[in-house]
């Protein structure tokens, strides 16, 4: 209950209640942004960006209880936008690793960076986020088994391209 008391504070415009909201989601939404960024410093941007859009836009959350879900929705926005734009700045970085479990973890992500945004989306929501479907069905606002089919297909998708790469 005092979570939905926060966030109704919050919504009204307290800003110590937002900073108070903000702070007990820093974890989750550093992992996020740090999930689609892969970068300390872009992920860090992301966040104050997303502290900086709370403060601005937080009057026009409607139901106190889907906060931290619009709090994520803003952050996924944030990190897809910013990855659109190094995409056009960077076509190619290479990076050496010296353990081959990192190595392994790095030809993951290239793997699922060759999937469309949307899929690559439910793919870091789902494994990297260790949200549930509903979870992430109201934070793409689409029903529970569509998130579910999507996640089988983009995932046969997933291993036809690591089955193609290993011959």
């Amino acid at each position: 209950m005092e979570k939905i008391e926060l966030a109704k504070r919050a919504i009204a415009g307290n800003d110590e209640a937002i900073l108070a909201l903000l702070k007990e989601n820093e974890d989750s939404l550093y992992r996020i942004a740090f999930a689609y960024l892969r970068n300390e410093h872009d992920a860090i941007d992301a966040i104050q960006e997303l502290t900086y859009r709370t403060f601005k836009k937080i009057y026009t959350v409607e139901e106190p209880a889907y906060l931290n879900t619009w709090l994520v929705r803003i952050l996924i926005n944030i990190c897809l936008d910013m990855k659109k734009k190094q995409e056009k700045l960077i076509y190619n970085t290479q990076l050496e690793m010296t353990s081959a479990s990192d190595e392994n973890h790095f030809e993951i992500i290239d793997f699922i960076e060759k999937l469309p945004n949307d899929q690559q989306e439910l793919i870091y929501l789902k494994y990297f986020q260790d949200l549930k479907n509903q979870e992430i069905a109201q934070i793409k606002q689409i029903p529970e088994g569509t998130v579910k089919s999507r996640l089988h297909s983009t995932l046969k998708k997933l291993r036809t391209l690591i089955g193609k790469e290993e011959y």
